[in-house]
């Protein structure tokens, strides 16, 4: 199954609905910020989720309580993917020397990240105190 693209808002409802994990619209309306949008604009970005196979919901009376389909990971896994491919010719190399470049990602915190994957779990004990001191900076 091909995931699609979502726009912004509907990655926006899907943000709240992967916290959530499942929820009403009431719920998910609850999560925006003010001026919150209007239940009938929520109500149609969710239509057009379940529409693409991101949501499905079950039923309760007259109400609807939505889930994700997708999982976050998944989405965003393809998102990445998507962005290397669409603006760093496919390379990811040159889109975490952007990252350095644009200071967004420090040497040291790359460092840091080459030495956990690196380790045999994959993840790091303890960070050190260096690249806890770098991501403080930023």
């Amino acid at each position: 199954m091909k995931i699609q693209q979502l726009t912004k808002a509907e990655e926006q409802v899907m943000q709240y609905l992967w916290d959530l994990e499942k929820a009403f619209l009431k719920d998910i309306l609850e999560k925006f910020p003010e001026p919150k949008p209007h239940t009938n604009t929520v109500s149609t970005i969710l239509k057009v989720l379940k529409e693409k196979d991101f949501v499905d919901y079950k039923v309760f009376g007259r109400q609807h309580e939505y889930f994700a389909l997708i999982s976050k990971d998944k989405y965003s896994g393809k998102s990445i993917k998507s962005l290397v491919k669409n603006y760093f010719e496919g390379s990811y190399k040159n889109a975490v020397s952007f990252l350095v470049e644009k200071n967004e990602m420090s040497v040291e915190d790359l460092e840091m990240l080459l030495n956990e994957l690196k380790e045999p779990s994959g993840k790091s004990q303890e960070p050190s105190k260096k690249s806890q001191d770098s991501s403080s900076k930023q």
